[in-house]
């Protein structure tokens, strides 16, 4: 009997003992070669040794010291790290204990620096459907998923919805990347100028779609367009990158690749790579300006801001991604994973797309390949392939709803930087029989 209040209250988890780089062990013994970093946070594997001695020392100087008393030398640290790593402009870092309250940061902070700029009627948030930016109630509210959102819409704060840059889709065949770029692109001016200019205080939107699209990036001059339009209509562009971000495609931050930056970013999952919680939002020196010309006061914070364990792993992540070269190493594994997976796939009828950047990666599941026609929503395809993987011996992270919060399944991959060849090839096995066996599962239903 358990007394733990699961996230599945019909079904026992297996209970994880050890975890050694790419893989993880539960109490029988047996081995799960971790492809997914549960929800992309893995980014070193586990049990670094670099990063666990890192917490230690911490730990024997001081584990915590609250942020409205002291400030401590690995949050100093950590952040003169990232904002050196950071696109132009995003000079201070407010580091706090994971993603959703980045979000719920970035959002308050959003509102704040326009109340500092004496615009109080910038309240709305644009963002995407199908996107998904958390679970607190803030970030739910922002968040363009139907299925997570619909238990909660009483509780939430009114934003508005324009459609996600989702080419395999919702490009038209005739239509080149430009023209679907521009189209996709301008749906926020026209939503901007439906609402009023004077009412809008920020779009946000992750650079590559995570959870809830599968590994979807952006077509090329998409986000160039966007940042246009927000600085036209004066209103503040948040990039999401808890998941894509801090390396995980390639480049330390996925919007480096669209050849964009925001006024906020949020990171988290990479950032503390499961050693510890953090997350943190970068902030353009403009915002932190006014501020400080202003009030000179965030109205916001929570107890654990700038915890200075977390801080101290974090700090530890960075320095090995550095060291290490492993972006680099990144790149090369990703396109060596979607070689491996285009070749294993290409016939496959059931595979429709093979998406995304770097180490962050989707397969979209179909019922038909010609017709992109999605498997029946009640086959639950994405809990027969979890299953599937785990009783293989593969964590994976599949989801249901991918078209529209509803219908549509896809796998997400995020594998951690350390992958090497011979776990390419044993990751691609094995997805590959997990993804016969729940199909064939599908259809005896």
């Amino acid at each position: 009997m358990t007394h733990v209040f699961h996230r599945h209250l019909h079904s026992q988890p297996p209970t994880a003992v050890r975890g050694e780089g790419a893989y993880i062990y539960d109490s029988k013994g047996k081995q799960y070669l971790d492809a997914s970093g549960g929800a992309a946070v893995s980014c070193l594997g586990h049990s670094h040794p670099d990063v666990i001695k890192a917490i230690k020392r911490q730990l024997d100087a001081i584990p915590f010291a609250h942020t409205a008393f002291f400030t401590n030398p690995s949050l100093e640290a950590l952040a003169e790290r990232l904002t050196a790593d950071a696109p132009a402009g995003l000079e201070y870092a407010y580091i706090v204990s994971g993603g959703s309250e980045a979000i719920e940061a970035a959002l308050k902070l959003a509102r704040q620096y326009f109340l500092e700029t004496g615009q109080p009627d910038k309240r709305i948030f644009i963002a995407r459907r199908q996107s998904y930016h958390g679970n607190t109630l803030g970030a739910l509210a922002a968040s363009g998923n139907q299925w997570r959102r619909a238990p909660f819409i009483p509780l939430l704060m009114s934003s508005h919805h324009i459609a996600p840059c989702y080419a395999y889709r919702e490009q038209g065949a005739d239509e080149s990347i430009e023209a679907y770029a521009r189209r996709s692109a301008d749906e926020l001016e026209k939503k901007i100028v439906e609402i009023g200019a004077q009412n809008v205080l920020g779009f946000i939107a992750e650079p590559v779609v995570g959870a809830t699209l599968g590994a979807v990036p952006a077509v090329a001059g998409y986000f160039k367009r966007i940042r246009e339009i927000c600085d036209h209509y004066d209103i503040l562009l948040i990039l999401d990158e808890i998941m894509c971000g801090m390396g995980r495609t390639g480049t330390l931050f996925a919007c480096e690749q669209d050849g964009v930056s925001g006024d906020l970013i949020t990171v988290a999952k990479g950032l503390g790579g499961g050693y510890q919680p953090i997350g943190a939002v970068l902030v353009h020196n403009k915002i932190y300006q006014t501020v400080c010309d202003g009030s000179g006061f965030f109205q916001h914070g929570h107890t654990y801001l700038g915890h200075a364990t977390a801080c101290a792993a974090a700090l530890a992540i960075q320095q090995v991604i550095h060291r290490d070269g492993l972006l680099e190493k990144v790149r090369q594994r990703g396109e060596e994973l979607r070689n491996a997976l285009q070749q294993r796939f290409a016939d496959h009828p059931h595979v429709g797309d093979i998406r995304g950047r770097g180490l962050l990666l989707g397969l979209e599941l179909v019922a038909d390949r010609a017709s992109r026609s999605p498997f029946a929503v009640e086959l639950e395809l994405h809990k027969l392939l979890k299953s599937a993987a785990m009783d293989n011996g593969l964590i994976c992270y599949p989801m249901g709803g991918t078209i529209d919060g509803k219908s549509g399944s896809h796998v997400l991959l995020a594998p951690p930087y350390i992958l090497d060849s011979g776990q390419v090839a044993e990751l691609t096995d094995k997805l590959a029989i997990a993804v016969d066996s729940a199909i064939g599962l599908a259809r005896a239903a």
